[in-house]
């Protein structure tokens, strides 16, 4: 395989692809037109291997995994990465922890050599994550009066079931936080973080042998026995009839609404139909067919526009809307006309055209950079898409046809089942 960029994009000709003994998977592409190096990765502990009462878990756990390891106290760790103008973050989501970082490709040693510590080596004190406990319960008080979170966390709660991890929020809650420790973050460390799975993408100008060789020199020899199995999320039905849920909060002056149901998980074979047919619907331009409606149209909504998560997992297809209290029931009304729309008519040639064209000149833009390609990289593993994906991208949503999109449509949204969650005043 080669080792040096010679193509304009990244394809199997120029992106080394590396699988160590314990499963780790690295991916390499050279970008030889800067002088710094890209790294994004993840490795399988989010909050779906916790347990509902202790939801937040997970997420605290990536948040202290720098705030002191065996080998380095918090101020040796992060004065080491300011020595040499390097970035290292870490976050926990639902399926997975995120980690992403940056530095002169001379220092990328130095680099992986800090996260190899604060993956494996973290040690948790306890003033550090009650200080983080604390941040975390002051920033959900204030949520408690904000609209637009409560009816989002609303919406998911209705929608998704209570032995559905999807039913909580990975960032925690203020009844589940306040009993996690730092003795209860150590076990969940110890038992959840492993390299089987775990993904590293590094992009910039280093030979891509040399990353390769880097990464297998720091992390080849992590194993873990204590290692759980996957976990599998149960089966999840529409509901048999609109349910509507409202959330009162004292003082507000605008409603938040968050309306929708179960979309298609990255993996669908219908994810790309629906997601040009969700950009039509609430995202092209100014918000699609919603925002021209609700916002521009009535000039009911100070915002207005859909969105489809996909992911691992069946995440929601959902229409969020902010409006005065007096224009809620006429601003739903609206929404889900253009959701019959949606699944009644085919979207029209110009629609199908603007929209492809959209998401196909979007792509380069992305690629523009080094922290765009090693994100993209890391999608393309994360989700099997193979290394020829960008170059098959162009034809793949060309070939995405009316009929697409409006069975996609049809086969996840069905206005007279919605899940529609208002917050506002009393």
């Amino acid at each position: 395989m080669a080792t040096h960029n010679q193509f304009s994009l990244p394809s199997p000709e120029n992106i080394t692809r590396v699988v160590l003994d314990n499963g780790i998977v690295i991916l390499a592409y050279e970008n030889w037109h800067v002088k710094s190096v890209v790294m994004s990765g993840s490795l399988e502990a989010g909050s779906i291997h916790e347990l509902p009462e202790d939801n937040g878990l997970a997420s605290l756990t990536a948040a202290a995994l720098m705030r002191g390891t065996r080998h380095r106290d918090f101020d040796t760790l992060h004065g080491e990465l300011e020595d040499i103008g390097a970035d290292l973050s870490i976050g926990a989501g639902t399926h997975s922890v995120s980690f992403g970082g940056k530095a002169l490709a001379e220092d990328l040693p130095v680099l992986l050599d800090v996260l190899n510590d604060v993956l494996r080596y973290p040690t948790f004190p306890d003033n550090f994550v009650e200080k983080l406990r604390q941040q975390r319960l002051t920033e959900l008080n204030y949520s408690e009066f904000d609209a637009r979170y409560r009816a989002g966390r609303a919406f998911r709660e209705t929608l998704y079931p209570p032995t559905h991890t999807y039913h909580f929020s990975s960032y925690g809650s203020l009844e589940t936080l306040p009993h996690l420790t730092s003795a209860a973050l150590r076990a969940f460390h110890q038992q959840h973080y492993h390299p089987a799975g775990m993904i590293i993408s590094i992009v910039g100008a280093v030979k891509a042998a040399d990353a390769v060789a880097l990464v297998q020199a720091k992390f080849a020899d992590w194993h873990n026995n204590g290692q759980t199995a996957a976990v599998d999320l149960p089966a999840m039905t529409l509901p048999d009839e609109t349910r509507r849920v409202y959330v009162g909060l004292p003082g507000k002056t605008q409603a938040s609404i968050v309306m929708g149901l179960i979309g298609p998980s990255r993996y669908a074979e219908d994810y790309q139909a629906a997601l040009l047919a969700n950009s039509v619907l609430g995202e092209f331009g100014m918000m699609g067919r919603i925002g021209h409606v609700i916002r521009e149209q009535l000039g009911l909504a100070y915002y207005a526009y859909s969105r489809l998560e996909g992911g691992a997992g069946p995440g929601a297809w959902s229409i969020a809307a902010g409006v005065a209290p007096e224009n809620v029931e006429l601003a739903i009304e609206r929404a889900l006309d253009e959701v019959r729309r949606l699944i009644q008519e085919p979207v029209s040639d110009e629609d199908l055209a603007d929209n492809q064209s959209y998401f196909t000149g979007r792509l380069p833009l992305r690629l523009e950079n080094s922290a765009g390609i090693a994100a993209t990289l890391q999608t393309i593993e994360r989700y099997h898409l193979g290394l020829d994906y960008i170059q098959t991208y162009h034809d793949k949503i060309y070939r995405l046809t009316q009929d697409d999109l409006l069975h996609a449509g049809q086969h996840y949204l069905d206005p007279d089942r919605f899940v529609i969650a208002v917050a506002g005043p009393e």
